[in-house]
């Protein structure tokens, strides 16, 4: 018995320092990858702003058709970057909903039929080249449908205990694929080939691209880079190693999730500096951030937060660090998928919503504008400011060589009355977008005056969910 009870101490004290050891491996990597630089990102990443289409959404026909007709409208939105969402054959097997996640793909060489053909596919990618913009597509890589042409190699899936193909967390629509397997890999990187090749696309959206192992997308934008080196690679995943050869940028996730917390009253504003400041630290240098508080896995950020406090949220994504989203008729404030999101489902955008709620059209288009002419709230760094209640309101700089800009936001239904601390000259214009209510276009001049003196900086009125952005020129 003592020599079992010694044998037991024994094997726990040493599973204890394999922990301790697996422990401190993965701290000092995560500083290794801190010191870091992220891979060169593009001029027209950096200083872009993407556009989510769910193509089954999008329009009253549910196609690709619906989306080139409509490219003329987001060229003049000013967006550059067109993420269309899974556009290959659904999986009908174990399938969600009425129509099946577009996420449990049947066929990686195929186009889903209810969005048309290849050609069609083509035509839009070469329209929108036309105009400008760039498309991006998803890619689902960790999983297939269970009804998938891959099934025929069944070591290609994971496993369990029992020896069934197996999927991931409560995904049961799905079955999880394995890259421990070479041919698996092979295939995979000459699919993504393929797309690029074929039909001159600008790179791909990865699904929970943090689930697949690092060094798979690694050799695979590689072997892109030389068929095409101009593309974008957008990790859905918060992975900082990711970053270093992979990908241009992944998603801000604990940031979106420190909004949520803030925005819904569960945590003080503070919280979206300490998640901000945490990924700085962690990531490689010069590392970007998709910037989003609206996707398809959410409810509508309306339905969540409110129209007034929807705008707060965006105000933040367009001015900090990264690139922005805008989902899927977010630009009108679209409410469609307010419920749960329509994966699973046909929800068209109601896009007349527009005229119901004329401030947001305006928003998004003075916003992005804004955005692209200022070489500071693109390329600026970004500096923390205090001010005289930071439980509910934040402060920051964006500043570049030759400018600066200030924005505030109000993440409260209280009105602000207080001060920023500044240590230079409060020689700032207010440069916020003129939306709507409580400062409509067509206010006389004398209202815009009275409101910009109110504003000057340090001292600041906020409304309720209110905003503002100042900006000086600096010599």
């Amino acid at each position: 018995m003592k020599s079992r009870i010694k044998s037991r101490v024994l094997w726990i004290a040493m599973a204890c320092l394999v922990t301790a050891a697996l422990f401190d491996s993965a701290v000092a990597q995560q500083r290794s990858i801190s010191k870091e630089s992220a891979r060169p990102t593009r001029p027209w990443v950096r200083d872009g702003v993407i556009y989510q289409i769910f193509p089954r959404d999008f329009s009253q026909d549910g196609n690709f058709k619906g989306v080139t007709a409509q490219l003329d409208r987001l060229k003049e939105l000013d967006v550059n970057i067109l993420w269309l969402m899974p556009i290959h054959p659904i999986g009908q097997e174990k399938k969600k909903g009425t129509i099946g996640s577009p996420y449990a793909v049947q066929d990686y060489y195929g186009v889903n039929p209810d969005y048309g053909t290849k050609e069609d596919l083509k035509k839009l990618v070469s329209e929108s080249h036309r105009r400008g913009l760039k498309v991006i597509i998803d890619i689902v890589a960790n999983h297939t449908a269970w009804d998938s042409v891959l099934m025929k190699h069944p070591d290609w899936y994971k496993h369990d205990a029992k020896g069934n193909i197996t999927y991931p967390y409560d995904w049961f629509d799905i079955a999880a694929l394995d890259y421990r397997n070479a041919e698996l890999r092979r295939y995979m990187t000459d699919m993504l080939k393929y797309w690029i090749r074929e039909f001159d696309l600008d790179g791909f959206r990865c699904d929970v691209a943090g689930e697949i192992p690092t060094d798979f997308w690694e050799n695979a934008r590689a072997e892109l880079d030389r068929i095409k080196p101009d593309i974008f690679m957008l990790a859905e995943a918060h992975k900082a190693e990711l970053e270093v050869k992979a990908f241009d940028l992944d998603y801000s996730w604990p940031l979106h999730s420190a909004l949520t917390d803030v925005l819904q009253g569960r945590a003080p504003a503070t919280d979206l500096r300490k998640a901000w400041e945490d990924e700085f630290r962690e990531w490689p240098r010069g590392a970007l951030h998709m910037r989003f508080s609206d996707n398809h896995d959410e409810r509508r950020a309306i339905a969540r937060f409110g129209e007034p406090a929807a705008l707060a949220a965006s105000a933040l994504m367009f001015t900090l660090d990264g690139v922005p989203l805008i989902y899927n008729g977010m630009e009108v404030g679209d409410t469609t998928e307010s419920g749960a999101p329509a994966l699973f489902e046909r929800l068209p955008i109601f896009w007349p919503i527009a005229e119901r709620r004329p401030e947001f059209p305006r928003f998004y288009k003075q916003m992005i504008a804004l955005r692209r002419t200022s070489d500071a709230l693109r390329n600026g760094s970004m500096i923390w400011l205090r001010n005289s209640d930071e439980s509910r309101v934040i402060t920051y700089s964006r500043r570049i060589k030759n400018e600066e800009v200030v924005v505030a936001i109000n993440f409260s239904n209280r009105p602000f009355f207080g001060s920023i601390e500044l240590a230079n000259s409060p020689a700032f214009q207010d440069i916020t977008p003129d939306v709507g209510q409580p400062l409509p276009p067509d206010a006389p001049a004398t209202e815009r005056e009275a409101r910009a003196r109110v504003n000057s900086l340090p001292a600041l009125r906020l409304d309720s969910w209110g905003y503002r952005i100042f900006q000086r020129k600096l010599k």
